[in-house]
């Protein structure tokens, strides 16, 4: 962590000099000056009185919270596929087992088909992006083409496949995070 960075962000945004925080604090310009450039470390007392002028506290001060990602790239997906190479699974958004929902893309081979997913608490949903697929819910089966959907509670096994000749894709997103 930048310490002297941070210390600067928070002046400036209090419309502060650097002039003005040192005399705030009993400290010269140049110490200021020195600290927003990590050229010298101020002791405890020292950050706990500069941080007081700023309207914070070392807990917060130092409680790094990273910005959240809103938009990913093909470079944030994971792709894993089956032995067989008949199925395909694209995690769209990193680390998503963390969130509520979890979305994926399926890929199916034609004959291709998921590992049947036991009950579970939670819903999933799909949408057929592409191709023909029947899902399996409980006993019953749902016959899907390109443009259809899907909801459920997941209370139930399930599992998808591909009966046609072509390819199937899907966007599947489950809640809780179960891929």
């Amino acid at each position: 962590m930048q310490i002297g960075e941070k210390i600067k962000r928070l002046r400036v945004r209090y419309g502060l000099t650097q002039s003005e925080l040192a005399a705030r604090t009993d400290l010269s310009k140049g110490f200021i000056s020195q600290l927003e450039r990590d050229l010298t470390s101020p002791s405890i007392a020292t950050l706990m009185d500069i941080l007081e002028c700023l309207g914070t506290n070392l807990r917060d001060f130092f409680n790094e919270k990273e910005p959240e990602k809103i938009c990913f790239g093909e470079e944030d997906i994971f792709e894993s596929r089956s032995d067989d190479m008949t199925r395909s699974v694209k995690w769209l958004i990193p680390s998503a087992q963390k969130n509520r929902m979890e979305p994926i893309m399926l890929t199916l081979s034609p004959g291709g088909e998921t590992e049947l997913d036991d009950p579970h608490e939670g819903e999933e949903f799909g949408h057929v992006l592409s191709g023909r697929i029947v899902l399996h819910v409980g006993g019953q089966k749902y016959r899907m083409k390109k443009g259809d959907s899907f909801y459920f509670k997941a209370t139930a096994s399930h599992c998808i496949e591909n009966p046609g000749k072509r390819e199937a894709v899907v966007l599947w997103v489950a809640t809780p995070p179960s891929f």
